[in-house]
């Protein structure tokens, strides 16, 4: 997990009388003021983190989401410990965002049609990748096929759990055999691309998807940009990492703003939806 890329949790509290301050135009507004933007910044278009409740509402169709494998718990296989051991770090996690894992998963509409859906939460640590994680992303996949409907992964992770070494690196390989499977059956694979995608998720995964989406602002990659200039020696583009340099470079297909991702959803799997009744099942 690339901690040390992240300053700090950027997810807005719930404090409806509570200031914010822009990270990135440095405006003041109240919380309210930005909630109702879907926590999106009036003035600049700053799109905040956001917990993985609050995604899903604004994507899936109201009332649709019902989550499975929410009886899913991280083990400490490895007893690991750093500054604190791992069974505190979970503990902590869980404590902070009454989750158990950093992926919700589960079943839903989009524009009336079925979907399976996983989303990342950045607040259970770093929305990290972990066998749980793993996990549930395969078993989403796997209702997918079962019901012969499209998949959407909402990253927003600093990359593999360190906490889990091999157990999380091996989630890279298991879920990308997975979505192998799932385009065998000529299924639809949105990937949609939030801040921060880095580390495993996005060498893994997260580009994948038969249409990749990306937040505008959205810091993605794999290694943090000190890293890549210490090790290639050159001065690096700025904004290197963000979504815009990567679909003018041709890495993504499209930047969609939080208010109109649910539309651009149920716009795309109505054309996969269409091919699908059009099209004889791929091999």
């Amino acid at each position: 997990m690339f901690s040390g890329l992240f300053k700090k949790d950027e997810t807005i509290e719930e404090t409806p009388n509570q200031w914010i301050k822009c990270p990135k135009c440095t405006s003041l507004m109240y919380y309210k003021e930005v909630e109702s933007k879907q926590n999106v910044c009036p003035k600049c278009n700053h799109h905040f983190r956001i917990s993985s409740q609050k995604r899903i509402e604004s994507i899936v169709d109201e009332g649709s989401f019902i989550e499975m494998d929410d009886n899913l718990t991280p083990i400490d296989p490895l007893k690991f410990s750093d500054k604190k051991s791992y069974k505190k770090r979970l503990d902590e996690a869980k404590a902070k965002t009454g989750k158990t894992s950093s992926v919700v998963s589960g079943s839903c509409t989009i524009g009336g049609l079925p979907v399976e859906i996983a989303v990342f939460d950045f607040s259970f640590m770093g929305g990290s990748l972990g066998s749980v994680e793993g996990e549930k992303i395969v078993r989403g996949i796997t209702r997918a096929i079962e019901k012969g409907c499209g998949y959407v992964i909402v990253s927003a992770s600093g990359g593999a759990r360190m906490q889990e070494s091999t157990y999380a690196l091996l989630q890279m390989s298991k879920t990308s055999a997975a979505l192998k499977r799932l385009d065998q059956k000529g299924l639809p694979f949105i990937s949609i691309l939030t801040d921060p995608t880095m580390g495993g998720v996005s060498a893994s995964f997260a580009m994948l998807g038969d249409i990749i989406i990306a937040e505008p602002g959205a810091l993605i990659g794999f290694a943090g940009q000190r890293v890549i200039k210490q090790t290639v020696g050159v001065d690096l583009p700025e904004g290197f990492q963000r979504s815009e340099f990567l679909l003018e470079h041709g890495l993504i297909d499209m930047i969609v703003n939080r208010g109109n991702m649910h539309d651009t959803l149920a716009g795309l799997f109505k054309i996969f939806d269409k091919n699908k009744e059009e099209l004889p099942e791929a091999v």
